[in-house]
């Protein structure tokens, strides 16, 4: 992983509420849909797109829509990969 990509990840994580939406996906193990994302935050509508808009921009969530709704899959793989950077930098 390059430097670009950890920083652009770094940055989608350093707010809470988007910390707060990868925490769901902790409880979920599956998918979130756009509506329980914002049942969860209290937010505007807009609000949560701009978090959602984040994190997949940073390759941390994957969209899949599904009819007039979107569902977000969480990208272990990249998540596991920026741990894996982080870490190595502890060595």
């Amino acid at each position: 992983m390059d430097n670009k990509k950890i920083e652009k990840i770094s940055r989608a994580l350093s707010d809470t509420n988007r910390i707060a939406i990868l925490q769901e996906f902790k409880k979920k193990k599956d998918c979130l849909y756009c509506a329980e994302v914002n049942d969860l935050l209290d937010l505007t509508q807009p609000s949560v797109s701009h978090h959602l808009k984040q994190l997949v921009d940073a390759d941390l969530l994957v969209p899949q829509k599904e009819g007039r709704n979107f569902k977000y899959l969480l990208n272990e793989t990249v998540l596991n990969e920026y741990i894996a950077c982080l870490n190595s930098l502890k060595d």
